[in-house]
């Protein structure tokens, strides 16, 4: 499934429907519910509390189905959702940050600490999927799940966005995989 291009391998990968199963170990699925429907687990299961919550429009340009990087939030979960339900994908992996009472048991692994102060171990290659988010619903993301984009087909789209207010600042750890791993994923679209 890998080809070769500019020194990078390109390894196509195949989008899955996010629903509430296929997306369980990244995060929340979550779709329109009844309007009285009291607080449950179908609902985002969001963690805030360390900061200024920051809900905003995110207006994003060409992002094209191919990432090669990936980033995760260590103390905070996200939500992003597309405005008006359009079609849109997401590259993620499992998180994998290390509490640092366990490094010294963490044998073999490949441990990183980010500039945020957190440790973690970067995501392989083999560990990545690709989803597709459609219609009216929106992803909740774990703390730490690693995520490429929104990525999406038309020239132009606009997301809504929870996070904190500095998440990008002071929360935003960065995996390069076309500098460590040589590739770039692409999607089998």
């Amino acid at each position: 499934m890998a080809s070769t291009s500019n020194d990078l391998t390109e390894i196509k990968l195949s989008p899955i429907e996010a629903t509430p199963e296929s997306f369980h170990e990244f995060g929340q699925v979550v779709e329109a519910s009844p309007d009285g429907e009291e607080f449950g687990p179908q609902d985002a299961q969001v963690d805030l509390s360390r900061g200024i919550p920051r809900l905003y429009v995110m207006h994003l340009e060409d992002r094209p189905l191919k990432f090669s990087s990936i980033t995760h939030h260590a103390s905070v979960t996200q939500c992003l959702g597309s405005i008006g339900g359009h079609s849109w994908y997401l590259g993620v992996a499992k998180p994998s940050l290390v509490d640092p009472s366990e490094i010294k048991g963490v044998v073999g692994a490949d441990i990183s600490q980010s500039h945020c102060g957190h440790f973690y171990v970067p995501p392989a290659v083999d560990d990545v999927r690709v989803f597709k988010i459609s219609g009216p619903k929106f992803l909740k993301l774990n703390k730490g799940t690693w995520h490429a984009g929104p990525l999406f087909l038309h020239k132009t789209m606009d997301f809504y966005n929870l996070e904190l207010s500095n998440t990008n600042v002071v929360d935003h750890t960065t995996h390069y995989f076309a500098k460590k791993n040589n590739v770039v994923f692409v999607m089998d679209e």
